[in-house]
């Protein structure tokens, strides 16, 4: 790795120990973000199985590590080779034990699952030794961020049996998301015929390291924040195979970081539905919330229409479900949605089953994301305002 990739990487590992202190905070007051997360890091059930944590890097981490725990996990240790991030776990798990090198974990057999969220471009080679060393993974998403990283995780998951989780957060951890997705198998808008979803995020570019501007690390904005809006793609239609119809990103207002993407947009097209999703950095600060995403289900006897995070203007909180089908309007109370992830996670390795993330879909949602942003037109400045 060359000087000023250290560099930029210690840049950023500096600013995500504010980052995840603050996602943590957020996580507990902020309703319809990340539900598992806001969680007490008490286990609901008599633990069933250990695991360890290795890799700190997005505040994601509290989400997966509470989920696991929810469902009966116990945490068996943990690895960061920074010394700041680890006292900001610590803080949530003071009892968790910190180990020196990644191989404690690795090498424990007692220890059946890995979590990580480490920096995005190094998740996939961990996930490759975790299923090497007889282990199931949960990765933040992104879970991959190229296609040659894509092909060595099949390759080495048939090899070895072992599962290759990608938390898609938004997909198993919004009520309102979860709720729809039953509705719609159960026919409430008929034949699904379009997915369509939006991601905006907030910059804050004052708090962002080099490394965050650096599309290297984390694969480009389609690969990454994408990748909910791809798996929302497979799980509500069905669609057991698809393929990118078109894609494009941009750099629309940030010209003092070229290789930065703000925009991206793309179309697929799957053997279930067909769909479309929007990401970008585009959050004005005068929203509550980070980003304003919306999801649209269109069918052949209604449509949903989630708003993930905020309804603007409307009701408070997020997780918010509206179903308009041949007799009514109307919203649909999402609160007593149950939220099986972490429960099935554990289940999944103890049983080996694909309750919680069916492996064909998760790994066929990073392919998605991963040819769009190989696909994707990168569109001139000049074809774009930046006033």
């Amino acid at each position: 790795m060359a000087d000023h990739d250290r560099d930029d990487r210690r840049r950023f590992l500096k600013a995500t120990v504010g980052i995840a202190a603050a996602t943590t905070a957020a996580l507990a007051r902020a309703p319809g973000t990340t539900a598992a997360a806001a969680q007490a890091p008490a286990t609901s059930v008599p633990p069933r199985l250990r695991f360890g944590v290795i890799g700190l890097n997005h505040g994601h981490i509290y989400g997966q590590t509470a989920a696991v725990l929810a469902g009966g996990g116990a945490l068996a240790g943990f690895h960061a080779k920074e010394d700041d991030l680890a006292a900001a776990f610590l803080k949530r798990y003071p009892d968790a034990k910190r180990v020196s090198d990644e191989s404690q974990i690795l090498e424990d057999a007692s220890v059946k699952l890995v979590v990580s969220a480490s920096v995005p471009s190094e998740r996939a080679p961990l996930g490759i030794r975790v299923m090497k060393h007889g282990k199931d993974f949960l990765v933040d998403k992104p879970g991959i961020t190229s296609l040659e990283q894509l092909a060595e995780v099949r390759r080495v998951r048939e090899e070895t049996g072992r599962i290759y989780d990608i938390f898609y957060g938004e997909s198993v951890e919004n009520r309102a998301v979860v709720r729809a997705n039953r509705l719609v198998h159960e026919g409430a808008v008929g034949r699904v015929i379009q997915v369509t979803g939006f991601g905006p995020h907030r910059t804050n570019p004052k708090s962002r390291p080099a490394w965050f501007w650096d599309p290297r690390y984390y694969g480009g904005i389609l690969c990454d924040i994408a990748s909910h809006q791809a798996y929302h793609f497979l799980s509500i239609t069905g669609s057991k195979t698809a393929e990118v119809v078109a894609a494009q990103v941009a750099n629309v207002r940030h010209p003092d970081q070229p290789q930065f993407e703000d925009f991206g947009d793309a179309m697929w097209r799957g053997d279930g539905g067909t769909g479309y999703v929007r990401v970008d950095w585009f959050t004005p600060d005068g929203l509550s919330t980070w980003g304003d995403g919306r999801i649209t289900i269109l069918g052949t006897d209604g449509y949903i229409e989630i708003r993930s995070n905020v309804d603007i203007a409307g009701r408070k909180g997020g997780e918010h479900l509206f179903l308009v089908d041949q007799k009514e309007t109307r919203y649909v109370d999402c609160s007593d949605e149950k939220l099986p992830f972490g429960h099935d996670v554990v289940s999944d390795v103890l049983e080996r089953t694909q309750t919680a993330m069916p492996q064909a879909a998760t790994l066929l949602a990073a392919e998605l994301v991963l040819r769009a942003q190989a696909a994707a037109q990168k569109v001139a400045a000049p074809a774009w305002s930046r006033s």
